[in-house]
């Protein structure tokens, strides 16, 4: 059974870092791109950054572009979110998810395997 599982997520101040997991089982993420996501209230689900499968390449979204920072580790199956310098707006529940190709997407609908979220609160 394909899984992803995040972790990391909390309250923070603004200003703060959060460093965001993603687990992967039941399969290994070697060739797969895998995408972060977010979900604020009221919101759609946007695209917040992507890892291709070999890490040679990476994305971000304009709001988050010098801030956040993706990596992967395909030896231990584990993709990473470092968040540095958070904002209020930053704060909604994240996700990772799989595209089984090694080529990023921003679009949802691309992604095969997602994981159940992780909440991130950005307030003083």
């Amino acid at each position: 059974q394909l899984q992803l599982v995040e972790s990391g997520g909390g309250l923070v101040q603004p200003g703060g870092s959060l460093r965001l997991s993603c687990a992967a089982s039941g399969f290994t993420l070697d060739y797969y791109a895998i995408g972060w996501f977010r979900q604020a209230p009221g919101k759609e689900r946007e695209g917040v950054s992507c890892i291709r499968s070999s890490s040679d390449s990476t994305h971000y979204a304009d709001s988050v572009k010098g801030r956040f920072t993706v990596s992967r580790d395909n030896a231990k199956n584990m993709v990473y979110l470092q968040m540095n310098s958070l904002k209020p707006e930053d704060t909604a529940i994240y996700y990772c998810a799989a595209r089984r190709s090694p080529a990023c997407s921003s679009y949802r609908g691309h992604y095969d395997t997602w994981g159940q979220g992780t909440q991130v609160t950005v307030s003083s």
